[in-house]
């Protein structure tokens, strides 16, 4: 049975004091370096890997970050706490660590709310000193249902029944910009046909430089005024599936069941000169419920 998702810098606390956690720093190097959480290792590679969606690709991720994961002490028992330095600073890094450990089937792991800065807010303690955990072997189990490959976004642009869900910058959105990195990063601009669009911060509120996600019925009302409802089969994509599973979790703590991530997003779309893209003038944008 899966646990909670978010637990609260207390909860990480008692968790560390049983010695029945990974925490695991989805950071820079130099960041992690300047100063982690007591006993944390550092995968930066949950926020930098670039995914591809086919079977040759999905099986480079799963091979890859089982391979850390083994390497860092996750044997199935202890559960695995991510943490970037907060929730809307590192485009969804730490959620995106979360769905990955989800998609290869670990069965404990959590995010901690609010990230290293709520952890420094609520007097957590800050080392230096490098954790050496002891290699394990590392339980694969493919939860297939959490992804979709750029095929199953294609097959959704024709049968209708599935929704699309585009949570990128409003300048990538309005195919100004063709990802995060830069305005010519990928090789086309655009949106995927028929998708909708809310912004992946419109399900934060930040308040004194620290974010949170929005009340349950906040959630619904945002995803309600796109015309998303929970019952609703839904593909969310980003630039690399980062920001996606910002929004995934957001989506789900409010109730919804029916979630994918199209890990490869623009990324891998954009790339694929034979699949389509659309331009122009995009859908009315959702209400914008920052504070």
């Amino acid at each position: 049975m899966q646990e909670a998702v978010l637990y609260a810098p207390q909860q990480v606390q008692e968790l560390i004091s049983t010695g029945e956690v990974v925490l695991v720093d989805v950071r820079d190097r130099k960041d992690f370096e300047a100063g982690h959480l007591p006993g944390a290792v550092n995968m930066p590679d949950i926020f930098t890997y670039l995914a591809e969606t086919t079977p040759e690709g999905l099986k480079a991720l799963q091979d890859k970050f089982a391979g850390l994961f083994s390497d860092y002490g996750l044997d199935g028992q202890k559960t695995a706490i991510i943490y970037e330095d907060a929730l809307h600073t590192r485009y969804g890094g730490s959620c995106r660590g979360y769905w990955i450990l989800r998609y290869l089937g670990y069965p404990k792991v959590g995010i901690l709310d609010g990230g290293l800065n709520a952890w420094k807010q609520a007097g957590g303690p800050l080392t230096t000193q490098a954790a050496n955990p002891a290699r394990t072997t590392f339980p694969v189990s493919i939860r297939a249902g959490l992804m979709a490959t750029y095929e199953d976004v294609l097959q959704a642009l024709e049968d209708r029944n599935t929704r699309l869900l585009d949570n990128r910058d409003q300048v990538e959105w309005l195919a100004e910009s063709s990802s995060p990195y830069g305005v010519d990063f990928a090789p086309r601009k655009g949106r995927i046909p028929g998708a909708v669009w809310i912004e992946w911060y419109d399900f934060m509120k930040v308040t004194d430089g620290q974010a949170s996600f929005r009340s349950k019925d906040e959630i619904l009302a945002l995803a309600a005024s796109r015309g998303l409802s929970p019952d609703d089969d839904i593909i969310i994509y980003c630039f690399k599936g980062a920001r996606a599973a910002n929004t995934y979790v957001a989506l789900s703590e409010a109730g919804f069941g029916r979630l994918r991530i199209y890990m490869g997003s623009w990324n891998e779309w954009s790339r694929k000169p034979e699949l389509p893209i659309e331009g122009g003038t995009p859908k009315a944008a959702a209400p914008l419920l920052r504070k």
